[in-house]
């Protein structure tokens, strides 16, 4: 489990960096999740992903599909796990409406960012996003360089 401590009681359990690199992240919500005492047990200690997982609506609520969650050894041996079950996010309703309004009208996505703990509950971070094309891309790959080289001159000036 990665220890970063971002704004006070928040800590970091994973994080979906391509989200970032496949998309402009317009928006963000945070919202809770439905788990099976297991799965919060194994994202707990670390034991999730969700490189591969998206986020969509279904019957006016709003689901992560394909979020892994590694069962621990240890916990519940007696059941049988479905490591990538489709979990249902836990938001108002205001802010149900306004992603399904902006999904089907605007051509927008939604993407989970990162999992993480505030204040003892996992909570799972989802951006409102639109797709990069490949020269946005390449972009903003140019952008990291020349600010990579930017801050290697600064420091041997020093």
């Amino acid at each position: 489990m990665e220890k970063n401590r971002e704004q006070g009681d928040k800590m970091s359990i994973t994080n979906n960096p391509r989200a970032y690199h496949d998309y402009f992240i317009e928006d963000k919500f945070e919202a809770g999740i439905v788990l099976e005492g297991w799965e919060a047990k194994a994202i707990r200690a670390g034991k999730a992903s969700i490189k591969e997982a998206y986020v969509k609506p279904l019957n006016g609520e709003i689901f992560v599909v394909g979020m892994h969650v590694a069962p621990l050894i240890m916990a519940a041996t007696h059941e049988k796990h479905d490591t990538t079950r489709t979990k249902k996010l836990l938001l108002n309703k205001r802010e149900i409406d306004k992603i399904i309004g902006k999904i089907t009208v605007s051509g927008y996505t939604i993407v989970p960012l990162s999992v993480y703990l505030s204040n003892g509950k996992i909570k799972v971070e989802i951006g409102l996003a639109k797709g990069k094309k490949m020269h946005d891309k390449r972009n903003d790959e140019k952008d990291r360089d020349w600010q990579r080289d930017k801050d290697r001159i600064i420091k041997k000036s020093r």
